[in-house]
């Protein structure tokens, strides 16, 4: 298995991307056939849309298994201290070592009829705790027979103030965060100043990789708040979700954005559109 880290630019030399990918609600195997796209790893989402979903770090063992590199995100939200480094040790045990920690989208009020968030660790918390079982040590300061491997990734949302952000991103690097991706980014000016807010906090320029969101969009697809009028209305008036992605592309290529997180387009309902995605790759191949 090749890690992040291994795999990014920053230790090639060529662009990396990352394509996210949701589990199914199912534990039908053959899912790991729509997961065959061409990018350099495949990121499985945990419980997105807070529904039911097979299990990410064992989805990403499956897909890893036919021969993809693998990511898979872990949310403080659902579970303790004890079962989330269980998880952890099961994840290890199946091979699949690149973690993006999160901490999941807050249950709704109807939710929380029906379901608890945990939260026994809040990000920067399990980062530290991961960096703490690369050592050999649990929760508990109790030794493991065997310290894990795992490449730890973080999570950064410039749309929520990219002073703030910055700060945030600094504290997880500091945990043991090994490599970062952001959300949906439309202006790549905001990786500039992002940059250098974040070398002022941490008194020195960020060296580890940064994964930005390239998101693909459809007319029909769910969009995020996020997303500048002026694209909404592209997408209004008939202009394909996939050229507006490549028209980003070229831009992060210019501005030398050379680590990619692939969002394909999600369609109401949670579905994914991943042939967008296929589509995406084979003409940003091209450029």
């Amino acid at each position: 298995m090749v890690k992040v880290t291994e795999g990014c630019f920053e230790a090639t030399g060529r662009t990396s991307i990352i394509c996210d990918f949701s589990p199914p609600r199912s534990g039908d195997p053959g899912v790991v056939e729509q997961a065959q796209i061409d990018a350099d790893f495949i990121s499985v989402a945990y419980n997105p849309g807070r529904a039911v979903r097979a299990n990410s770090a064992m989805l990403a063992a499956a897909i890893q298994r036919s021969g993809k590199d693998t990511v898979f995100t872990l949310a403080t939200r659902d579970m303790n201290k004890l079962a989330v480094q269980s998880q952890l040790l099961g994840a290890q045990m199946l091979g699949v070592e690149n973690v993006v920690v999160v901490q999941g989208d807050p249950f709704s009020e109807r939710d929380q009829s029906r379901v608890a968030s945990v939260n026994d660790y809040q990000p920067t918390g399990l980062i530290a705790a991961i960096a703490q079982m690369n050592q050999g040590q649990d929760f508990k300061e109790s030794q493991l027979r065997a310290a894990t491997d795992f490449c730890i990734g973080a999570a950064v949302d410039l749309g929520r103030g990219i002073e703030a952000e910055a700060q945030l991103a600094v504290r997880k690097v500091q945990a043991g965060a090994m490599f970062l991706i952001t959300q949906p980014i439309f202006d790549v000016d905001q990786v500039a100043r992002y940059r250098e807010s974040y070398g002022y906090h941490a008194g020195k320029a960020g060296t580890l990789p940064v994964y930005f969101g390239l998101q693909i969009l459809e007319q029909d697809g769910v969009l995020f708040s996020s997303v500048p009028d002026s694209v909404r209305g592209e997408l209004e008036g008939g202009r394909s979700g996939i050229d507006i992605a490549l028209e980003l592309y070229q831009k992060f290529q210019e501005t030398q954005l050379n680590n990619i997180y692939l969002m394909p387009p999600i369609k109401r309902g949670g579905a994914r559109n991943y042939q967008a995605a296929k589509e995406f790759l084979a003409k940003a191949a091209r450029i």
